[in-house]
């Protein structure tokens, strides 16, 4: 019996919540004990490591998305042979992508250290390098696979592996910098546990998929869909290219302005940010093989109504998630790091504009996804990207940190902020984008005035250790998702979303 797409995007977002939980704490904790044992500037380097190898990966942009794009049709049709040609043409593909990004990530070596800019020398700065090349590399020769089980709503049966190897990979790390307070053996554990993974992820996939097996003499035939593949490519190529750029540079260039430390101290800011936003990426990306059936076989009305729908979860969330983060980052960082890693609250004003965009986009970049919508939208990203390295480096030299951060904002709101909503509304939902845009500038003055109210509701307790830190997170987060779910309770999409949980119910 065929599994429904509520079924499947449940079983996706359980599955996800589980594993970022997890690795979260973990993640936290080993964060602890790599500042205290190693260090900020190693911290630091970390980050740098992870932009500078994010642009890098700049070879696969596109890649994956228009995979998993292509093989909607097929696997909704049963077609076995069409999928195993379309593996075995990403394989190739990939093979080369990982030949590629190994070349270029040999050739910046000589320019490390002109990036990278801290108080001490550091000798073995190469070789740590080519430690994180040699994970982000091998990542490529398997990914071709389990894209099959993204694309098939199946994302749920390589989570666990995910999760165990993830699990096993930060508590070796832990012990690695316990013990040895090895920075290098730190790196090995991540490559290796990096690799195996992998490895178990595709096995998971050849059993899901057995036709898969063996992929020699499959071609794709059919010279239309290889064109319109390449087409789709070059499309995502140039919109992934740009939102790569936009976000892996901020701390190459907060290395290069101010100081490779100053990353690192960033860096607690930056992740505790992600964390927060990563519950509702997960929630909506479970959704994107589902949204990409909506579209394929439903009217303009009903894609439409599943959008608002998903629209005003992300409202509430939107409210939620920057209310915490704004009254809450400090005292976190201060408790879990120490107060001698906090920065300036103007620097969590700017992550906290940062992470609402984030928030409020991700509906929009979940229909970009499914709908292809990347391939209208690619050359207004590039606006944005070359905006952002502008005003990153003239406000960062002006503000820090915060204006590099800033920068960031600004150029999002001048360019796909508005942009991509107008086109999604004109060319899916036949309509125009008013009412999207009122309800973008409602939510931000909601959470200004959410901010301040709880904020002064808050301010009386002072936060010296974890049961202050609890108490105050618990007030502001019930506060916070009490206002926000009282005001869109009510709403054309809240209401949908309850009418479907009332029929599962009745069922």
């Amino acid at each position: 019996m065929a599994v429904s797409r509520s079924k499947r995007t449940a079983q996706n977002a359980v599955m996800g919540f589980t594993y970022q939980f997890v690795t979260m704490i973990l993640g936290f904790v080993s964060r602890v004990i790599f500042l205290r044992t190693i260090g900020v500037e190693f911290l630091g380097l970390n980050g740098i490591f992870g932009d500078v190898l994010t642009l890098l990966s700049m070879a696969d942009l596109g890649f994956s998305t228009a995979m998993a794009y292509s093989f909607y049709k097929p696997l909704a049709d049963g077609d076995k042979d069409a999928i195993a040609a379309l593996v075995a043409f990403y394989k190739r593909i990939y093979n080369i992508i990982a030949m590629a990004v190994l070349l270029i990530g040999l050739v910046v070596i000589p320019f490390l250290r002109l990036i990278v800019k801290t108080e001490q020398d550091i000798p073995l700065l190469e070789v740590y390098y080519l430690f994180s090349l040699a994970r982000v590399t091998t990542s490529y020769l398997f990914v071709y696979k389990t894209t099959l089980l993204t694309a098939d709503q199946k994302d749920y049966k390589v989570v666990w592996i995910r999760m165990i190897t993830n699990v096993s990979k930060v508590c070796l790390q832990i012990l690695m910098l316990v013990v040895f307070k090895s920075y290098i053996l730190y790196l090995t554990v991540a490559t290796v546990m990096g690799i195996l993974g992998n490895l178990i992820a595709s096995k998971k996939a050849e059993k899901e998929y057995p036709y898969i097996r063996n992929l020699k003499g499959k071609y794709v035939s059919d010279e239309n869909l290889k064109d319109r593949i390449v087409e789709n490519m070059k499309s995502v190529f140039i919109y992934k290219l740009s939102t790569t750029v936009f976000s892996a540079t901020d701390n190459i260039i907060i290395s290069m302005v101010i100081s490779t430390a100053a990353v690192g101290l960033y860096s607690n800011y930056l992740n505790l940010s992600q964390k927060l936003l990563l519950m509702e990426q997960i929630l909506f990306s479970s959704m994107t093989a589902s949204i990409g059936n909506v579209i394929a076989k439903e009217n303009a009305d009903k894609k439409y109504k599943v959008f608002q729908s998903i629209q005003s979860v992300s409202l509430i969330l939107c409210g939620v998630i920057t209310s915490c983060y704004c009254l809450l980052a400090d005292d976190f960082v201060g408790i879990v790091y120490g107060k001698e890693y906090a920065l300036p609250f103007i620097v969590v004003i700017a992550v906290t504009v940062n992470a609402y965009f984030s928030c409020a986009l991700q509906p929009l970049w979940l229909y970009r996804d499914a709908t292809g919508l990347y391939r209208k939208t690619k050359y207004i990203m590039l606006v944005a990207t070359i905006e952002n390295i502008v005003l990153s480096i003239i406000l960062g030299k002006i503000l820090g940190i915060a204006g590099v951060i800033f920068a960031s904002a600004i150029s999002r709101l001048t360019t796909y902020c508005w942009y991509e909503p107008r086109l999604l509304y004109r060319e899916y939902f036949d309509r125009t984008a008013g009412k999207y845009y009122f309800q973008i500038l409602t939510n931000v003055l909601l959470c200004l005035v959410a901010i301040l109210g709880i904020g002064f509701v808050v301010s009386g307790i002072k936060v010296t250790g974890w049961m202050e830190f609890i108490i105050k997170g618990l007030v502001v987060g019930i506060l916070s998702f009490a206002v926000f779910m009282g005001i869109y309770f009510r709403t054309e999409g809240a209401q949908n979303i309850i009418k479907k949980i009332r029929g599962k119910l009745v069922r």
